[in-house]
């Protein structure tokens, strides 16, 4: 498959397509003319051997974060998909709150039994809340939510949730250019009354 097809299959840009192939991120060669020939996945064996798997990454940052960051994050996941030996089939970038549960691009993926995996990065990046029962609707259906990293404590996993709430009611109250310091204002009198920690990794929603 010409690297051109197989960018515009997964629908990212060529030049990203080109950037990992570059890196190695995507298995492949180059022929003598420049054109760039990408390998096609090894069909999976297996418990879904008698159907073939599909697997769709999907990335997502809140509205308020800078878009460019769903690039980075869907190049991530399709490195790490075929690290895996997963050939990544759909690339899914949505813009949205980890509190909205209306989000067309992640509700459409979900409506989609062709697919066999839905690859995130984090829990969060599919939703703040309920992703055990996302979890355990896609396995009745014989399909899977795969998160990359689950290496947060539950404490850390608590506070972000905790960030999120905030967050999004005082955007309701205040809108969303001061919901940030809103936030910040809540986190710092807390922070008064004893130790809290908001992680590092976990502050978008």
């Amino acid at each position: 498959m010409k690297l051109s097809s197989y960018a515009k299959k997964l629908g990212i840009h060529y030049n990203t397509a080109y950037r990992m192939f570059k890196r190695g991120q995507i298995a492949g060669y180059q022929l003598p003319t420049g054109t760039v020939i990408i390998a096609e996945p090894v069909e999976q064996t297996g418990a879904r051997s008698a159907k073939q798997q599909v697997v769709a990454v999907y990335a997502r940052v809140s509205s308020s974060e800078n878009k460019k960051n769903l690039d980075t994050q869907a190049e991530r996941l399709i490195s790490w998909c075929n690290a895996q030996g997963w050939g990544v089939s759909k690339v899914v970038k949505e813009c949205g709150s980890g509190i909205n549960d209306q989000r067309p691009k992640l509700l459409a993926l979900l409506a989609n039994r062709e697919i066999s995996k839905i690859v995130v990065a984090h829990k969060d990046r599919a939703s703040r809340f309920g992703v055990a029962y996302i979890q355990t609707l896609l396995a009745m259906q014989d399909r899977e939510l795969v998160i990359v990293n689950t290496a947060d404590t539950e404490e850390a996993d608590l506070m972000g949730d905790f960030v999120a709430i905030i967050t999004s009611f005082a955007a309701r109250l205040y809108g969303r250019r001061r919901a940030k310091r809103k936030t910040q204002q809540v986190l710092a009198a807390l922070q008064q009354n004893g130790p809290l920690h908001e992680p590092e990794a976990r502050k978008n929603s």
